[in-house]
């Protein structure tokens, strides 16, 4: 049987086609614009999301067997709001996950609300990101728009609800919407009273691994694939990526350097960090993780490649770096502000440390190791909650530079595990389906036979000794940077 992994991500919509194995057999990418409104503002339209991913399957499925179809499933950006009408038309564009606008009302949630009873309610805090806060702008700022919501939703339950007619979203991607009570894996209705909203108006909720219900008629002959192929609730992104690298079970990490970078722990039991620096969610395995993210990883190079210097050949901008650990150049890598583990929208890039013989390769070094070294701040506090991790996975457009898993390997001090087949979200959603679909008994197994390790990148003690010395410099950088943040908005 064949089964479809839909990645609804923040440039494009990227489909996978993996058979009853877990081998490949084709992907196709379609792009959609990305809006920016205002300053710290980002959108997009749902309806770009659907149109692609139906021209995406399409072109996936066109020299495939369509009869062997069984099952769809998706990995998708987290935290954006959709909301829907009473007909079920979008109301107004997409709030998206990186969207920096809510800083008023994420006052309100953690300093008048509390952030003492937001952890009690949904073992989280309020981040400009999380759709709580998103609900509560729109609120305020376009009361009309909130008076029309029948149906708030997440981006890839938009797809989910378009393929099935189905309001769904899953236990992983529901964590992070700041509504929902992660520890026992339900709408909190203390959130919900808060926002002003009705459980009504929220989805149904289901385990990534289950199915929603099936394809659409009228969609399955506009594909050409059976009326039975089942579509899964699915997974937010990085619990997808998770699943799509073998982080399942206990004790497990994954390191995504993708738009945002983040440091993933799966856990069998549930537990939240005192200071809430680092999210606690619900797993796509059924169980839970923590999760440090930050706004801005592969997104800072692309936007130094791209955007300053000027380049789309990133491989040869990096061979021109010799000289790790020694680097006196920093970049705090702040562009969309920052979540974890400082949540502060205000935040901002950074270059520190340049003199007159700077050059061009030691800046683009700053950017890499930034990256490297902000992820750290979340593993150091996984480190205090006395989380013991020797060794982790690493996917995203990121972990395809042999470099940049070198920083990360020796700035984290971890091994540095490479996977065969390195499609994060999109296999992830594919292997979601394949659970759903009996192929696997549940996630763990399906993990155990899809995922293989072909390379570790092991830490050099010399080369960690020196980037020790250099993350407790960096580590100075943001606080004693921080007020300046406060007054150069």
């Amino acid at each position: 049987m064949l089964y479809i992994g839909i990645d609804l991500g923040t440039s494009a919509v990227k489909l996978l086609l993996m058979d009853g194995e877990g081998k490949i057999q084709n992907i196709v990418s379609r792009e959609y614009p990305i809006y920016f409104p205002n300053p710290g503002w980002s959108e997009q339209k749902p309806e770009d999301w659907y149109e692609q991913t139906m021209i995406g399957i399409e072109e996936l499925l066109a020299n495939a067997d369509k009869s062997q179809v069984a099952g769809i499933s998706f990995g998708g950006q987290m935290h954006g709001l959709v909301i829907l009408d009473k007909d079920d038309n979008v109301i107004r564009p997409a709030l998206l996950w990186n969207d920096g606008r809510t800083y008023e009302e994420c006052d309100y949630l953690n300093n008048v609300i509390g952030k003492e009873k937001l952890s009690q309610y949904t073992a989280n805090i309020s981040f400009t990101g999380f759709t709580a806060p998103k609900i509560l702008w729109v609120k305020n700022k376009e009361p009309e728009n909130f008076a029309r919501i029948a149906k708030i939703m997440l981006p890839k339950d938009y797809i989910a609800y378009k393929l099935t007619g189905v309001h769904c979203t899953d236990v992983s991607d529901a964590s992070g919407m700041l509504i929902f009570d992660v520890k026992n894996r339900r709408w909190s209705k203390e959130m919900c009273e808060i926002c002003g909203i009705t459980e009504d108006q929220l989805a149904t909720c289901y385990e990534s691994y289950e199915s929603v219900g099936c394809v659409l008629p009228e969609i399955a002959d506009k594909l050409g694939i059976p009326h039975t192929v089942k579509v899964a609730a699915g997974a937010g992104d990085n619990a997808a990526a998770a699943v799509g690298t073998g982080t399942v079970g206990d004790g497990m990490c994954n390191i995504s350097l993708g738009t945002s970078g983040t440091i993933f722990i799966s856990s069998k039991n549930f537990g939240v960090d005192k200071y809430n620096a680092l999210h606690s969610f619900a797993h796509a395995d059924g169980s839970y993780h923590l999760m440090g993210c930050m706004l801005s990883a592969a997104s800072c190079n692309k936007w130094w490649m791209d955007d300053i210097i000027g380049t789309k050949d990133y491989a040869a901008e990096q061979k021109a770096i010799e000289k790790l650990g020694e680097n006196h150049v920093y970049f705090l890598p702040y562009l969309m502000g920052e979540r974890s583990p400082h949540n502060n929208p205000n935040a901002r890039g950074t270059f520190i440390g340049m003199t007159m013989d700077t050059t061009r390769a030691d800046m683009t070094q700053a950017v890499l190791e930034g990256v490297a070294f902000a992820l750290r701040d979340s593993f150091e506090v996984a480190k205090s909650l006395g989380i013991k991790i020797e060794r982790t996975k690493i996917c995203g457009g990121g972990a395809k530079s042999p470099l940049w898993k070198k920083m990360i390997a020796n700035i984290l001090n971890l091994k540095v595990d490479v996977i065969e087949v390195e499609e994060g979200p999109s296999l992830g959603g594919a292997m979601l389906a394949a659970v759903a679909c009996g192929e696997f008994a549940n996630v763990e197994e399906a993990a155990a036979k899809i995922v293989k390790v072909v390379d570790t990148v092991e830490p050099d003690p010399a080369l960690v000794a020196k980037y020790e010395e250099r993350y407790a410099q960096f580590k100075e950088i943001y606080p004693a940077c921080k007020p300046l943040f406060e007054i150069i908005r």
